[in-house]
């Protein structure tokens, strides 16, 4: 074998072992005999860096499909399941004790109702209805009531109510995203979100609550709001924040919490989102409505293509005007700090400025606003997280996602023209026809896509996010835009960074954990 293609054989080597079964008596010989056969007939040594580039690729390909196959065992362990057995399989996986049956007939009703629950399921296999609601004809006229002025978005909000009463999982509009809805005070109707979206066990649910009345319900008795906290409700609710609570463990499942002492909570201000918890009268569970790891839906027909026929109904309430998750607050802390856990549609400015304005006239200091890991880093909250979006990469299509910068690379990292990332993508990125074709969701005054486009061997899928001045919007159309590109069957999506500023902070936490790699370009 050729001296300088000893390292390379020695990594497609171990990859090799990393990627097979165990033990190594049961392992394919003719794959690492093949690749050994290769590297010693590599040629003369002229042709010595094209071979090491295509090792090179072979390695990144086969370290990918590894990744990608533990991604799958992570994000839906329980997926070759029936729809009992992921119930209990989840519940053992945190802890949870399902009740013990004694008696004959409590063990005859067990059955039938798995039995029931079957049938179910195989219907809902068959489809996912989708009923319209009118948002316009939702009121509020006090904090606790909801007029429903039509009757068509009546019967679907009682259609859907009666669905989750029957412990069955329900997709539903709110500001943010499409979420995915279960009674949160029962833990066998919690347990299939996390069973139809295959989700983490250990990653918490935000509970949604349709007024201040329901939020006092679920709290402790002896727990008094913090002046932070009022201002923050009042300012901020019905609307994208949550907020985090001491649980009261005797109300709230362990499955809603994943143990953690706390809970997060908030109202969201879509008025089906909050007709429909009121209408069912239950504060719902809601994570994002589509397959865990993947983009968030922000309209009916992402969930749609999603989870059809994993779940019985979906209600369509158009697109979401946010389009990014909740902001997650924690100021449950001794020092009466604000801590953001997780950015999102309330932006820190917007915090800062309401916390500055409500303790003026007042001679308790104002408190800090601290954004997780900018201002602060705790690594057992990352280990055992208390609100979603923390542990796990999240809102990743199914094709790669790069993200472009055309900042200051940081140290050790050459940047590259535009014309050298090309030539170098065109020569990495498998596809499987003739012409490259690659997602560009950029801003649409980016002067990065203009030099990108200018070549035309390249088959460019655009979807413009607004303007760099406009993030609000960016934010709105980032996850409709990921999922539309996905969709056209494009090899690649690249992603422009934008300043992390007001909602620019929230859409970058979301691309950097949709990207499997980044990108430093200089633009002359």
């Amino acid at each position: 074998m050729v001296a300088h293609h000893t390292h390379v054989y020695r990594k497609v080597v171990r990859e090799i072992a990393k990627a097979t079964v165990k033990p190594r008596s049961a392992r394919n010989k003719d794959i690492a005999s093949n690749f050994r056969a290769l590297f010693a007939q590599s040629g003369p040594p002229e042709d010595a860096q094209r071979f090491q580039h295509e090792m090179q690729n072979a390695l990144t390909f086969l370290r990918s499909q590894r990744e990608y196959k533990a991604l799958l065992e992570r994000y839906n362990p329980l997926i070759d399941l029936t729809g009992e057995e992921r119930i209990e399989a989840t519940a053992r996986r945190v802890g949870l004790n399902m009740p013990k049956l004694h008696d004959s007939r409590d063990t005859y009703l067990l059955k039938f109702s798995l039995k029931k629950s079957s049938q179910i399921q195989g219907t809902m296999a068959a489809a996912t209805q989708v009923l319209a609601c009118d948002s316009t004809s939702i009121a509020f006229p006090s904090d606790d009531q909801v007029a429903i002025s039509s009757p068509e978005t009546l019967a679907a909000l009682r259609t859907a109510a009666s669905c989750l009463k029957d412990l069955l999982p329900v997709a539903f509009p709110t500001e943010t995203v499409y979420g995915l809805g279960a009674i949160a005070l029962n833990a066998t109707a919690a347990l299939k979100i996390f069973s139809t979206k295959g989700r983490p066990a250990d990653n918490p649910l935000i509970v949604h609550v349709s007024s201040r009345r329901m939020l006092q319900t679920l709290l402790p008795q002896n727990y008094a709001l913090s002046r932070s906290y009022e201002l923050l409700m009042e300012h901020f609710w019905p609307g994208p924040l949550t907020l985090l609570f001491p649980c009261d463990h005797s109300l709230i499942p362990d499955i809603i919490t994943a143990g953690q002492s706390t809970v997060a909570i908030r109202i969201p201000s879509h008025p089906v989102a909050r007709a429909l918890i009121a209408v069912t009268d239950a504060p719902l569970a809601a994570p994002s409505a589509n397959s865990s790891g993947k983009p968030s839906p922000t309209r009916a027909e992402h969930v749609l293509n999603d989870l059809n026929g994993k779940i019985t109904l979906i209600l369509d309430g158009g697109p979401c005007e946010v389009g990014l998750e909740s902001t997650v607050v924690d100021g449950l802390h001794e020092d009466g700090n604000i801590r953001i856990l997780r950015p999102g549609g309330i932006t820190v400015e917007d915090i800062k400025r309401v916390l500055v304005n409500g303790f003026s006239d007042v001679d308790t200091p104002i408190p800090q606003v601290l954004v997780h890991r900018r201002d602060f880093h705790d690594d057992a909250l990352e280990q055992a997280p208390t609100t979603p979006g923390m542990k796990y990469r999240h809102y990743s299509p199914s094709v790669p996602v790069t993200l472009m910068h055309i900042s200051g690379a940081p140290l050790g990292i050459e940047p590259l023209s535009t014309s050298a990332f090309l030539e170098d993508l065109k020569r990495s990125m498998p596809h499987s026809s003739d012409t490259l074709r690659v997602g560009l969701l950029m801003p649409s005054d980016s002067i990065l896509m203009k030099s990108l486009i200018s070549d035309t061997s390249i088959q460019w899928h655009e979807f413009p996010l607004g303007l760099f001045s406009e993030p609000a919007i960016i934010a709105r159309r980032l996850f409709d835009g990921l999922l539309t590109l996905e969709r056209e069957g494009v090899d690649l999506i690249l992603v422009e960074e934008i300043p992390e500023e007001k909602e620019g902070l929230a859409i970058m936490n979301r691309v950097k954990k949709a990207a499997g790699s980044s990108q430093w370009i200089t633009i002359p």
